[in-house]
């Protein structure tokens, strides 16, 4: 008689709690492009016009930042 050695049972991959439907990257670049349209539109605003160009400067930083590390 001889030895059955059996294979391994392959377990299933745990599935992931979050199902992501975009990427850092391409959020982060939408939010840029979304920004620079919001920033046109408060022309009388230039405390928004300011506070829009602040917050595009640092996405534009960190989507460059991010790109440079991957």
């Amino acid at each position: 008689m001889s030895n059955v050695i059996p294979f391994p049972v392959r377990v299933a991959e745990p599935e992931s709690e979050f199902e992501y439907d975009i990427d850092i990257f391409t959020a982060v670049d939408v939010a840029i492009r979304d920004l620079r349209d919001l920033a046109q539109r408060l022309r009388g605003d230039v405390s928004g016009q300011e506070q829009a160009q602040e917050c595009l400067d640092m996405l534009t930083r960190a989507l460059e930042n991010a790109r440079a590390l991957a």
